[in-house]
């Protein structure tokens, strides 16, 4: 993603259009009506977005979703969520296929990274675009495999696990905060709770020590986050998710390479990769404990 831009714009107005270089396309913050847009684009590539991913991802950062636009036809888009004053995530860089390799996934990018102002930014690039990410100022930290299959049963699920209720908003928040590069409160009070969603803790002595996600969406069901002190907390978690699905219902989790073990150990097999990138070294803080993020998009 590039990070050069010369349009200009207020994240505080309604949607207008931004004019580019390209003749006739145009860039402008979408609205959910448009954004269902792009899930579907995203959907028809197999990326399987939860049913109520759209609706947790604007929720946390309404002006941060970008539609390009050829005359009154949308034919790119991206988002630049930003998380807190220093941290923002690329994600949903999509582009109709008739329309690709003609610069407007490029020139939404542009419009769009003034939104983040100098936050560090984190973005996943497919390997084969790590050299193009590079050039725009984005190092390397680790791969994120893509892990798919029927859930093999794992531990005792009723151990020391409870259902999430909102009291327990703050210890999540605070909990995610030592695993993640930094606070993302807008992002999980939306997200622990989202219509569809089963999320567990893991309590020991009073303590929060892992909580996860269970989302539906359309190809299988999707886990993250997934966050615990021990393997065995997350096995506990992973065995309250994965309860009650049935016999041929299927899992996937986004999983930092160097815990790529516990998907296998539980079933599952790597569907394909992509490479984390930051534009400054972050601090990832106990990446030993992230069993599962919870999206791409977001983080």
């Amino acid at each position: 993603m590039t990070q050069e831009t010369h349009e200009t714009m207020s994240t505080t107005e309604t949607p207008r259009s931004i004019p580019t270089a390209l003749p006739g396309f145009t860039v402008r913050v979408a609205t959910p009506a448009e954004w269902a847009r792009v899930t579907e684009w995203a959907n028809r590539e197999g990326w399987n977005h939860g049913f109520s991913d759209a609706a947790c991802f604007l929720a946390t950062d309404p002006h941060g979703f970008f539609l390009g636009y050829l005359g009154d036809r949308p034919v790119a888009a991206v988002s630049l969520v930003n998380h807190n004053d220093g941290y923002a995530v690329w994600g949903h860089y999509l582009v109709d296929p008739g329309f690709r390799a003609q610069g407007y996934g490029r020139a939404t990018c542009r419009v769009a990274r003034k939104h983040a102002g100098d936050r560090i930014l984190a973005s996943d690039a497919m390997p084969g675009q790590v050299t193009n990410y590079t050039r725009s100022g984005l190092v390397r930290a680790h791969d994120t495999v893509h892990y798919t299959g029927l859930p093999r049963p794992s531990g005792d699920a009723a151990a020391g696990v409870v259902p999430y209720e909102p009291a327990w908003l703050d210890a999540v928040t605070d909990y995610d905060r030592l695993s993640f590069p930094d606070g993302r409160p807008a992002f999980l009070a939306h997200w622990l709770a989202a219509e569809g969603h089963r999320t567990f803790l893991r309590v020991t002595d009073g303590v929060l020590t892992g909580y996860g996600v269970l989302r539906p969406a359309p190809l299988r069901w999707r886990i993250g986050p997934l966050v615990a002190d021990t393997e065995q907390d997350g096995e506990a978690l992973f065995a309250a998710l994965t309860t009650g699905l049935g016999p041929d219902e299927e899992v996937s989790l986004f999983v930092p390479e160097r815990q790529g073990w516990f998907a296998a150990a539980r079933g599952l097999t790597e569907e394909f990769r992509v490479v984390r990138m930051y534009t400054a070294a972050v601090p990832e803080g106990r990446a030993e404990r992230v069993y599962a993020i919870g999206s791409l998009e977001l983080g």
